[in-house]
């Protein structure tokens, strides 16, 4: 009962979520009502800012089918999910920067769904973000739609949808824009797709988001009543496929919630969701994607988490790693032997490949639970599936850790607007927010965080839950304090404060969310929108 004690104390008082006054520089931000005009994804601005990327003239077309498939994960593990061209993760789109993408969206999903595709981590035109209601109308089954937009600057990204709870199915593929100019010098790549997985196996996204939306309000959270909680696994295992149904004396089954997932890394609380696998490139850890090369070969690793609800702490076993990227942009270089990385992060590091068979493994932090793939350059007997390498016990990178670069850090100056972004809510009622209100698909702009074309932005992130929320701005990155790393996606604990700083360079309404599927679907977002 030690998890189940832990995880009531962490939810104490959750409830009572933080006040939600957005605070300008200097005064309220209560101007954003709805005499406010705001640049609308289709006005001439967003077309202004488009003209001004630079652009090589090159396009890439392509067609992007969402269809229902049938997965082969490894070990005769089969997924029925919905994914793009029929595999999870879907194939790699590479383009250099400056080229010009032209996807077509051909939505052949069932049951009349509607969906989307986002362009995780790209400064791209606003029309072309992919974000319905706000920046377009969801594609209807049995429709298509053109996504067209420069992608103007180097870097790992992918993308999903922003639809629902779509984002932990199959619908997801790498983007690594290249550098014409790139300054790294190795030998080669490996692009690394990180992912929690359940669809199909034990279930679906909308289940375990149905069965979350319960809460946790049969509990007493005070004297730490279990009522309404019988037949729960109480454990921190994930397990294989075996997660069954069982029902609490009200009849809600408790099927997915996990339970005792604890990271001191993570400040408690680590994730809400029993998954059946971790996937490295689409593959279970008993039958795990091998990359091949030779001793001595330095190899840049691309490593993306495409997760819903989990936060990974990767390492090689017998390396270490050479950080040099983090969401696209360069950072001073660090070594480590282990980096953390929170849904809809990426990191680029660099390794110098000894000689045999080495495990790259992804442990689900705080979830006992792991992913892997091989790295193989020579002879030399596979690690078991459940191997632990000690390196992810050493030096482990966060990103607070990280210095950008000194072509990428913003230039010094004090912000024109600041803008407090409470992260509220809790497990108890499951009503994750932002400045204690939930977003309205049904009214997008109801309560808009404004911001001016010009102006130097700061966000701060006062995360007043007991749970972390890795916090992603759509159309721009940020830099973390005065001389962090530029990011688009950061990890705020809890009970902490994250202030970034942005310049609104990128005209239109964009999306700021926790990149936790079910968090944002719950309702924390909201719309950082330009004041036409």
């Amino acid at each position: 009962m030690n998890s189940i004690n832990r995880r009531s104390v962490l939810l104490a008082g959750l409830g009572a979520a933080g006040g939600g006054a957005l605070a300008a520089c200097g005064g309220s931000s209560g101007d954003a009502d709805r005499t406010t005009a705001l640049v609308k994804p289709s006005d001439p601005a967003v077309a202004a800012a488009e003209k001004k990327r630079a652009s090589t003239g090159k396009v890439h077309k392509l067609t992007l089918t969402a269809a229902p498939a049938m997965l082969e994960l490894g070990g005769g593990v089969m997924a029925k999910s919905w994914a793009f061209g029929g595999q999870a993760a879907g194939k790699e789109l590479r383009v250099s920067a400056g080229d010009t993408v032209a996807a077509e969206l051909s939505n052949q999903l069932p049951h009349k769904t509607a969906t989307s595709i986002h362009w995780h981590g790209l400064a791209l035109r606003n029309d072309m973000d992919g974000v319905p209601p706000a920046t377009q109308t969801a594609v209807r089954a049995g429709s298509t739609f053109t996504y067209r937009f420069i992608a103007d600057t180097p870097g790992t990204y992918f993308f999903h949808p922003h639809v629902g709870v779509q984002l932990d199915r199959g619908l997801y593929a790498p983007l690594i824009v290249e550098d014409p100019k790139e300054p790294l010098s190795y030998d080669d790549e490996w692009v690394v797709v990180l992912d929690d997985w359940v669809d199909g196996v034990t279930g679906t996204p909308d289940e375990v988001f149905a069965e979350l939306r319960h809460g946790m309000g049969g509990m007493d959270m005070g004297g730490h009543d279990m009522t309404g909680m019988g037949g729960m696994d109480m454990g921190g295992d994930e397990g294989g496929a075996s997660a069954s149904p069982s029902s609490s004396g009200d009849g809600m089954s408790m099927k997915f919630m996990l339970m005792g997932a604890d990271s001191e890394l993570l400040g408690g609380d680590a994730g809400d969701v029993k998954y059946a696998y971790h996937l490295i490139n689409g593959r279970v850890p008993a039958d795990p994607d091998v990359y091949t090369s030779k001793p001595g070969r330095r190899v840049r690793l691309r490593i993306i988490n495409a997760g819903g609800d989990t936060a990974y702490r990767v390492a090689l076993g017998g390396h270490r790693m050479t950080i040099t990227h983090t969401d696209g942009f360069p950072v001073e270089h660090q070594r480590t032997d282990a980096l953390l990385i929170g849904m809809g992060e990426r990191y680029d590091v660099l390794v110098t490949l000894a000689d045999g068979v080495f495990p790259l493994v992804a442990l689900a932090e705080g979830k006992n639970a792991t992913g892997l793939a091989l790295v193989r350059t020579g002879s030399g007997r596979a690690p078991k599936a459940t191997v632990r390498p000690k390196e992810l016990d050493g030096t482990i990178v966060t990103a607070p850790k990280l210095r950008a670069a000194d072509d990428v850090g913003l230039s010094p100056k004090k912000a024109d607007r600041a803008l407090r972004v409470e992260l509220t809510g809790g497990m108890t009622k499951y009503d994750w927010a932002i400045n204690g209100k939930a977003f309205d698909m049904s009214d997008p702009t109801a309560a808009p965080l404004m911001v001016e074309e010009g102006q130097r932005v700061r966000l701060d992130f006062v995360n007043r839950t007991g749970m972390w929320h890795p916090m992603h701005l759509h159309g721009h990155t940020y830099q973390l304090g005065s001389s962090g790393p530029r990011k688009d996606t950061a990890i705020v604990l809890p009970k902490k404060k994250l202030s970034v700083v942005f310049d609104a360079d990128n005209p239109g309404q964009w999306m700021l969310h926790c990149h936790n599927a079910y968090h944002g679907e719950a309702g924390m977002m909201a719309l950082v929108a330009y004041r036409a």
